[in-house]
């Protein structure tokens, strides 16, 4: 499995540009949403070759990858890993659940 290849569905990516766009205002400065950037590749990064690394949670194929305050929703298929929610660990679970029906 090692080598797969990570693609984002169009809510995580949306959930990512959210978290940015908060601290970029809330800073008033791109820095910290750079730093994150960079652990999120990092991360995802991992995960293309260890993508057994994160916690499972309903099922075998859909594990989350925590880290700081922040974490990696996704789904192993065959080649690829879909990550399908970035998730600010600060807010609600049960939103979390709610949106991801876990």
């Amino acid at each position: 499995m090692a080598g797969l290849k990570v693609e984002w569905t169009h809510f995580a990516k949306k959930q990512r540009d959210e978290i940015f766009e908060y601290w970029n205002n809330r800073n008033k400065s791109k820095s910290y949403s750079q730093k994150l950037r960079i652990t999120i590749k990092e991360k995802t990064d991992q995960l293309k070759i260890q993508p057994f690394s994160g916690k499972k949670t309903i099922n075998d194929t859909t594990r989350m990858l925590v880290f700081k305050n922040y974490s990696l929703i996704y789904n192993i298929e065959k080649e690829t890993i879909s990550i399908i929610s970035f998730w600010e660990n600060h807010q609600n679970p049960e939103t979390l659940k709610n949106f991801l029906g876990l």
